[in-house]
């Protein structure tokens, strides 16, 4: 049986409002990511996927349902998650006085006080992002792919069970971002799984396993991009996603 980086099973996140009553950003959402795989959870804007994600990641806690992460239970073990799964939301940051190399040595520092181990870690991320001796320089110099990298390798540096990036290569040029795409599907291959937000459908294509789609709260479908293409007759995700978002496709 396939070991399971994450089980969402019938997932609700209810938000009460003086105006609407009660406004359902999550409605029964259930999906599961193996280890090794890649996710990526799409949707328009106010869908759903974010509010997931956070749940995810032990931000908000669910109305009702369940999250196991690498089997532990989100609602029961928060604490304990927290050491096994890595979130780099899009608006994330670097200290910009700091070097790249000051940045990861400080970062592995509140992951480890074992200098060993810590070590390890630096050496990881200096592997992941190939920054080089740019790592020497201060951040606040870096390019804004630069500082995508750095933060990715820091997100993925003590080889968590569970990666949930938002957005990962937004804003960045085609180069940078392709470098971003093949560090995930490099890491993926080597055993690392991975949740994934994006409003790039190439992006999405080329990065993941499988995906889902997400609408005022439903799960709507989910599938490997080709199989969701087939289904619904279209030529590329994008049209997949118009089809299925404005209800021309039930799954």
């Amino acid at each position: 049986m396939q070991e399971k980086a994450l089980v969402i099973e019938d997932l609700c996140k209810t938000y009460r409002s003086s105006k609407n009553g009660d406004v359902k950003a999550v409605d029964h959402v259930s999906f599961d990511i193996d280890k090794g795989e890649v996710f990526a959870l799409i949707g328009p804007n106010g869908a759903g996927k974010t509010t997931t994600i956070r749940m995810v990641a032990t931000l908000l806690k669910p109305t009702s349902g369940n999250i196991l992460v690498d089997g532990i239970p989100v609602a029961e073990k928060a604490e304990k998650v927290r050491e096994v799964i890595t979130y780099l939301p899009d608006e994330a940051g670097a200290y910009k006085s700091m070097t790249g190399i000051g940045y990861l040595q400080f970062m592995a520092s509140l992951f480890t006080a074992d200098k060993e181990k810590a070590k390890e870690y630096v050496d990881a991320a200096c592997s992941i992002n190939k920054l080089g001796d740019r790592l020497k320089d201060k951040i606040g110099s870096y390019s804004r792919g630069m500082i995508r990298k750095l933060l990715l390798s820091r997100a993925v540096m003590t080889r968590p069970a569970l990666a949930i990036l938002d957005e990962p290569t937004s804003g960045l040029d085609i180069i940078n971002a392709l470098d971003i795409r093949r560090m995930i599907r490099s890491l993926a291959k080597e055993g690392m799984s991975f949740l994934v937000s994006s409003h790039n459908m190439l992006e999405i294509e080329y990065v993941s396993d499988k995906v889902g789609i997400i609408n005022k709260g439903k799960l709507l479908a989910v599938g490997k991009a080709q199989e969701l293409k087939q289904r619904c007759g279209a030529e590329n995700l994008e049209e997949v996603f118009e089809k299925v978002v404005s209800g021309d496709e039930v799954f």
